[in-house]
């Protein structure tokens, strides 16, 4: 981002093609670092609502490339890489609320954690309640204590990992293919979740950069 912009916005995807076109990994790191660090540092300081409300839109409205194209190369535990994390997990429950909904629910019972309680969802959890919720936590995020988002989202997706494990585990004699593509989410989302946690330590001591 430049001067150019007033408030944060994603520019077109033309201009990301043009932007990552050399592949220069250098580049695109730096291009990824600066528009992390522009983004959350220009919208904490002027709390506008209507740019936060947009920020949060934006995967729902524009779709998850764009965000890609900017932060996923990025290492998990770097200010970008935590983004893209936090905007994979909300496109992750708009895509298919029903099912995050099922995950959240079965792995809230069989946790025996705090991770429910962190996350904050309603008990049981219905479908628009899990996305009302993960669209809290990413204001809170660009708003609020970037850390405590951070947690929020980490317990959140140790409860759909836990949940996606014991579904799995139902579903691995009559339908395999099934309880493999739970078994793949469980385990992509216990590492998101372990991702953030590193990152809400780096952020508390002024190291997520």
């Amino acid at each position: 981002m430049t001067s150019d912009f007033p408030r944060p916005v994603f520019r077109p995807s033309g201009t990301f093609d043009r932007l990552f076109a050399s592949e220069d990994p250098a580049e695109v790191s730096r291009a990824a670092h600066q528009t992390a660090a522009t983004l959350l540092a220009r919208v904490r300081a002027e709390e506008d609502p209507e740019v936060v409300d947009r920020l949060i839109r934006f995967a729902s409205t524009h779709g998850i490339d764009d965000i890609a194209q900017l932060w996923s190369r990025s290492p998990a535990k770097t200010l970008p890489g935590t983004l893209w994390r936090l905007y994979l997990v909300q496109a992750s429950i708009h895509a298919d609320a029903a099912l995050a909904a099922l995950l959240y629910e079965r792995g809230r019972a069989a946790l025996h954690t705090g991770d429910a309680i962190v996350a904050g969802a309603p008990t049981p959890a219905s479908p628009p309640e899990l996305v009302a919720l993960i669209d809290t936590i990413l204001r809170g995020a660009f708003t609020g204590d970037f850390a405590i988002a951070l947690d929020r989202t980490a317990a959140f997706c140790r409860v759909e990992a836990s949940g996606a494990t014991h579904l799995a585990d139902d579903a691995e004699a009559t339908e395999p293919e099934r309880a493999t593509a739970l078994t793949t989410r469980a385990l992509r989302l216990s590492s998101i979740a372990d991702d953030l946690d590193v990152a809400a330590r780096l952020w508390r001591r002024d190291e997520l950069i």
